[in-house]
């Protein structure tokens, strides 16, 4: 324990010189809150990211990368395997740089900002899970207003292109989906549960578990995509029958 005396010195005082009281006064106070380590995430960035500023740690211990602006082929070509048939492509431009989570909101998050935990698969560092679309714009609600800035879902637009993170692949790194266990938990390598976030590798913007763990839901309607001529911002159609959900599961196909 220090002690600051009167003259500034701070001597330590080993706590079982205390008295009964002092020791448990002491033990009574709260513990400072150690940030998550950043660090790592940095070396990740790249310079443009870098150029934005670096990580970003809020009061619950989400971890915000920047993101650049800049524009990307929505969707994919034909000739990719298994692509489906509402994925044509089309230049987008993302004109805005902006903050997305490094990893999904754990359940430890959710629960500091909802005041519950609706996740089946229990576990305060794995990705909140069995939340609807509702609540998660209620959860972006309640953290704006206990932040004092604005947090929102991303558009489809911006999920894909921070997935992407610069490459045109299948994959944001590569085409081979041998490669996918590096990256992500699937039905391949999931033993058919949800994981603690960030155990995979990151793509090229320090983002993980875009291929796999949980799928993340986005702002927009689902629906045709509003344009195939080059688009900026796009946020998807005005309504429609449900919301987008992207990214792969743990239960799911490569």
């Amino acid at each position: 324990m220090s002690l600051r005396r009167d003259n500034g010195k701070t001597p330590k005082v080993p706590l079982a010189k205390l008295s009964k009281e002092d020791q448990e006064y002491v033990l009574d106070q709260p513990k400072p809150k150690a940030e998550p380590d950043t660090s790592a995430i940095k070396k990740l960035m790249t310079p443009d990211q870098l150029s934005l500023g670096g990580p970003v740690v809020n009061s619950v211990d989400m971890v915000l990368v920047p993101i650049p602006a800049g524009e990307f082929m929505m969707g994919s070509p034909a000739s990719e395997p298994a692509r489906l048939d509402n994925e044509t492509q089309h230049k987008v431009k993302i004109t805005q740089p902006f903050y997305l989570g490094a990893h999904e909101v754990t359940q430890a998050q959710y629960q500091q900002v909802m005041g519950n935990n609706p996740s089946h698969r229990r576990g305060a560092t794995k990705p909140v899970e069995r939340v609807v679309w509702n609540d998660a714009i209620e959860f972006c609600r309640k953290l704006s207003e206990k932040e004092g800035v604005e947090y929102r879902l991303p558009t489809e637009a911006e999920w894909e292109y921070a997935c992407r993170a610069g490459t045109t692949t299948a994959y944001s790194f590569g085409d081979d989906k041998s490669q996918l266990g590096k990256y992500a938990w699937f039905g391949g390598n999931s033993d058919n549960t949800i994981h603690p976030m960030g155990e995979k590798l990151p793509n090229g913007w320090g983002l993980f578990d875009m291929h796999g763990n949980v799928r993340e839901w986005c702002q927009d309607w689902y629906g045709a995509y509003e344009s195939l001529r080059v688009v900026s911002d796009p946020t998807g159609p005005a309504s429609g029958e449900g919301r987008v959900l992207r990214g792969g599961a743990f239960d799911g196909l490569p």
